[in-house]
């Protein structure tokens, strides 16, 4: 039977670049993915307006637009995405970041080997062999291998990427909501991959294209740095009391979200699904 796949795309203030994200999914893509979610995180651009021209425009293309009650920032959105993903019964969901850096094509060999099965998380790797940076500092390259270093040391495991926008996740992994806790910031990606160490979670790196041209960067760099090393020790001196510490600034009960519009294939779909019920009734 073939897996059920979604496709999660976080968007906030990127109304140039998601149009050339949802260019990506051609049919070499798409003939492995069931549905594709745009989540917009409040954005104060035309990122919205944006994703529902390109929906018009692409009825064949099953994309739905959803859009956060509230700014959660990137870590909420992921907890949006993920609890659509358990509702809607998919199997794995794939994380692509809005902005344009990632390319979903270099998930392809994962998907087309079925390697994905093999693991809970299949993670794109900037820095490990194999892949290309465009447009990004050595100094900011070499702060990340520090870093991925430094947490490599800390889980005994090695770690060639702390949190890039390309990721896949097994579902049933996910159901016990472990990261609902974690930070709704950027940290978020740095607990998942703690929590992977913590909770046994078989993790593979691949190699991606990364590039940064016309986006705008959210990363505080220093700020950020000094963060993930309070992090990454309090982890380091008592794991099972970090994965369950409260992480958030502003804990939230519920991340909730609204259906702004989607393409007329998934309303097909579902129209089909519905008859066949009914046809398996009588």
């Amino acid at each position: 039977m073939k897996d059920k796949i979604l496709l999660f795309i976080p968007a906030y203030n990127c109304e140039k670049q998601i149009v050339r994200v949802l260019g990506q999914l051609d049919e070499s893509v798409m003939k492995y993915i069931t549905e594709v979610v745009v989540i917009n995180n409040i954005s104060t651009d035309n990122t919205q307006q944006a994703v529902e021209r390109f929906i018009e425009r692409h009825p064949d293309i099953p994309v739905k637009l959803l859009c956060n009650d509230e700014n959660y920032g990137l870590g909420g959105s992921h907890k949006c995405a993920f609890a659509y993903a358990k509702k809607q019964k998919f199997d794995y969901v794939i994380v692509l970041h809005g902005d344009d850096q990632g390319d979903i094509h270099n998930l392809l060999p994962v998907l087309r080997k079925k390697i994905y099965q093999k693991y809970d998380c299949c993670l794109g790797a900037r820095f490990m062999n194999g892949s290309k940076l465009k447009g990004y500092s050595k100094f900011r390259s070499f702060g990340n291998v520090v870093y991925n270093l430094l947490f490599s040391m800390v889980t005994r495991q090695r770690v060639l990427d702390l949190g890039s926008g390309l990721n896949m996740y097994c579902v049933d992994r996910l159901k016990d909501e472990f990261y609902k806790k974690f930070p709704d910031n950027l940290m978020f990606n740095y607990c998942m991959i703690l929590a992977a160490d913590y909770y046994k979670h078989k993790i593979c790196f691949f190699p991606i294209t990364w590039r940064e041209d016309d986006q705008v960067s959210n990363v505080k760099m220093f700020h950020q740095a000094v963060t993930v090393l309070k992090m990454l020790f309090s982890y380091w001196i008592a794991p099972k009391e970090f994965i369950y510490s409260e992480c958030r600034e502003r804990p939230i009960d519920d991340y909730t979200f609204a259906v702004i519009a989607e393409s007329r294939i998934l309303g097909e779909m579902r129209y089909f699904e519905g008859t066949k019920q009914l046809q398996n009734l009588t």
